[in-house]
């Protein structure tokens, strides 16, 4: 009997350089997630890309009305040209030249910030009107040539709350055109608001030369920035959450789940990889309710 057990529990030599190859497959696949989030380093912002993707964004939106028709927009009506003073223009009557609702919205959005249009300039220099859609208007236009006129800036003194004020409003910050305005509306978007000034200086393209440009004609409200419940936020929604790495998310959530809820900006403080730096960045977008 016992023979027979023996036979039946024995493993040849090649049954067991099977097994092993197996034990270690398994780990491998068990350890890759963790490997990669040690390795992977996602706290720099890759601007580049990220104006790429802004700019690819505004030539299909941009895109004239007619031209939208031949791409196979079933949704696109054909423009009807006519003359108008663009001052106080209903939404419908933009739609009709050709404008989609949304660049239609952008430009009513600009007159209810204060904005007027003095010169065929004025209209030109609206972002959301791209050079061939103007081309298109510019006959149909009842104001004079002539360059935009900057009387919309900002007046000496005044200054634009920045988590606010759409694009439009944000060209009104001397120094700020268009692609400005739009990289920080995203930015502001993409960190959840801005508790400090000088986080402009994070937004592609904006060196500490242009900040000074700007500084006196800008200020933040830290009241309307979006804020992150530390302790009841996942990994995957600390993703978006703006300065930490893979590597920190991953330790802010595994050091709560082993100690329990964090009370107060101190107690990450026991987290090892993060230094005070990081700290003072991520703190006012916290909260610990």
């Amino acid at each position: 009997m016992r023979p027979q057990i023996k036979n039946y529990l024995s493993v040849t030599k090649k049954e067991w350089n099977g097994m092993v190859v197996l034990i270690i497959f398994i780990a491998m696949v068990l350890l890759a997630p963790y490997i990669f989030r040690a390795n992977h380093k996602d706290n720099i912002i890759n601007f580049k890309a990220f104006d790429k993707a802004i700019t690819d964004s505004d030539k299909t939106e941009y895109l004239p009305a007619r031209d939208e028709a031949s791409a196979g927009n079933r949704n696109v009506r054909p423009a009807t040209l006519f003359q108008f003073n663009p001052n106080n223009l209903p939404l419908a009557g933009w739609v009709k030249l050709g404008l989609t609702e949304h660049q239609a919205q952008v430009i009513k959005h600009y007159e209810e910030k204060g904005g007027r249009f003095l010169t065929k300039g004025d209209v030109r220099k609206i972002y959301t009107i791209s050079p061939a859609a103007y081309k298109r208007l510019e006959l149909y236009i009842n104001l004079p040539d002539g360059p935009a006129y900057y009387t919309n800036k900002a007046k000496p003194g005044e200054v634009i709350e920045i988590n606010t004020a759409d694009s439009a409003r944000l060209t009104m910050i001397r120094g700020i055109g268009p692609a400005f305005a739009r990289r920080i509306v995203h930015y502001r978007e993409r960190i959840g608001g801005f508790y400090n000034k000088e986080q402009l200086k994070e937004v592609y393209g904006i060196d500490k030369e242009k900040y000074d440009q700007i500084e006196t004609g800008i200020a933040v409200d830290g009241k309307h920035i979006i804020k992150v419940n530390i302790n009841t936020a996942t990994f995957n929604e600390l993703k978006h959450f703006p300065y930490l790495s893979y590597k920190q998310m991953d330790a802010i959530v595994a050091y709560r789940d082993e100690h329990g809820n964090y009370n107060a900006l101190n107690d990450l403080k026991n987290i090892a990889i993060l230094n005070d730096g990081i700290l003072r960045k991520i703190g006012p977008y916290l909260v610990f309710k």
